[in-house]
C-alpha cells in the first residue's frame, strides 16, 4: 500500500516542483540573429531578428508593399508593440504557401517566436497576449460523395 502524507510532505514536494520550472535560455546564431518558423493555415514563415532600426523585409520586399493592407501590416507590428520593440529590430522574412492573411499571421507567429529566443523575458508579455500560440486552424478536406466537405449534391425529387 502506499504510504500516507501529511500536508507538510505535499508542500515540499510542490516546493520542489517549483525548482524545477523551465528555463528558457536565448538561441542566438553566430550573426547575432534569432529564428523561428511561424505557422498558420497552410502558410509558413521562415522569420530572422536582429538588432537594428525596425526595418522589416518579407520576401525581399518591404512589408508594407508585400502586404498593402493596412489591417494585414498592423498585425505585423502586433508583437512588437506588445513588447514594445517597434523599432528595435530587423526582421526579414521569406514565406510560402496560404493567402495575404495565413501569410501575415504566419509572420507574426514568427516574429513572436524569434522575439522570445532572442530575449526570453518577454515570454510572459507575448504568450499573455496570445502571439505564441499557433492557430491550428486549417480547411477541412472534401470527402467524397460530396461537393465540398459537408456540402450534398442539391437533391431533386424527379
Amino acid at each position: 500500500m502506499a504510504e500516507t502524507k501529511t500536508f507538510e510532505d505535499l508542500s515540499a514536494l510542490k516546493d520542489s516542483e517549483a525548482a524545477a520550472a523551465p528555463v528558457h535560455a536565448k538561441k542566438v546564431d553566430a550573426q547575432g540573429r534569432a529564428y523561428a518558423t511561424g505557422k498558420r493555415k497552410n502558410a509558413v514563415a521562415r522569420v530572422w531578428i536582429k538588432p537594428g532600426a525596425g526595418k522589416i523585409v518579407v520576401n525581399t520586399k518591404d512589408f508594407s508593399q508585400y502586404f498593402a493592407r493596412p489591417v494585414l501590416q498592423m498585425l505585423l507590428k502586433q508583437p512588437l508593440q506588445a513588447a514594445n520593440r517597434l523599432d528595435q529590430f530587423d526582421i526579414m522574412a521569406t514565406v510560402t504557401g496560404g493567402g495575404l492573411s495565413g501569410q501575415a499571421g504566419a509572420v507574426r507567429h514568427g516574429i513572436s517566436k524569434a522575439l522570445t529566443y532572442f530575449e526570453p523575458e518577454l515570454r510572459p508579455v507575448l504568450k499573455k497576449g496570445g502571439f505564441l500560440t499557433r492557430d491550428s486552424r486549417v480547411v477541412e478536406r472534401k470527402k467524397y460523395g460530396r461537393v465540398k466537405a459537408r456540402r450534398s449534391f442539391q437533391f431533386s425529387k424527379r
